[in-house]
């Protein structure tokens, strides 16, 4: 089954590089050079991932990442920001807008692949996952669906968010470091990646599933240690 992959950036060398880099890796690629461009091919061609360059004339990557997370078909195809904006807000930017990982520009080209094929190795899991849920107290993950149930709402997570909360309702109770985590969900070496990336990801999560995401019921955080799925709710 070929794997199809988006490619967009206005800079037509960078793109025209990732897009070479991925099809080496035999990846099909498609290229966009602007975001209303690349919101168009999505929803023609419906892409495995999409590698999204955030600083773009007329629709940002931030927007174009919005939307494709708002649009029911395209809500779970992962995307990689690579962008030369690499202070800690910009980052923190990407990840609120729905981004599962975030490469800064200049890049290294085997770091670009190994990241993507990690995006999608973890996707694929997660879509071949036995049907049926996993249930911690009054909370309920459905493999099949990637929805989440709480007494109070349903909700669908992305694929990082379903990885980050498979991971965390398997081991109820017990808690993990956000440096554990870049590790055991995302697959970072030991020492590589930014926290940051667990930590807005956890707070999306909160956003979407606690009745006041300021005080959390489902999603611990045990100051000085990590985050934890609450057994006691």
């Amino acid at each position: 089954m070929v794997t199809t992959i988006l490619v967009v950036d206005d800079d037509v060398d960078v793109a025209e590089t990732v897009a070479r880099t991925l099809q080496r890796a035999n990846f099909e690629t498609l290229i966009a050079y602007r975001g209303a461009d690349a919101l168009q091919t999505a929803r023609e061609r419906r892409p495995d991932l999409v590698v999204l360059d955030i600083k773009m004339p007329g629709l940002s990557g931030i927007e174009v990442c919005r939307m494709l997370r708002a649009t029911p078909d395209l809500s779970r195809v992962p995307v990689l920001f690579l962008s030369a904006r690499s202070e800690v807000n910009d980052r923190l930017e990407g990840f609120e807008a729905g981004a599962d990982d975030y490469i800064t520009k200049p890049f290294d080209l085997r770091e670009l692949e190994l990241r993507v094929k990690a995006l999608l190795r973890r996707t694929r899991q997660a879509e071949g996952a036995a049907a049926g849920q996993l249930r911690v107290g009054p909370i309920a993950l459905d493999a099949r669906t990637f929805e989440l149930r709480t007494p109070e709402r349903s909700v669908l997570l992305t694929p990082v968010e379903y990885d980050l909360m498979q991971f965390l309702m398997r081991h109820p109770g017990q808690v993990f470091s956000a440096a554990l985590l870049l590790q055991e969900v995302w697959g970072y070496p030991p020492g590589m990646g930014t926290t940051d990336l667990v930590r807005v990801h956890v707070r999306n999560l909160r956003e979407k599933i606690e009745p006041d995401p300021h005080r959390p019921r489902y999603i611990r955080n045990i100051p000085r240690r990590g985050y934890s799925v609450a057994v006691d709710q």
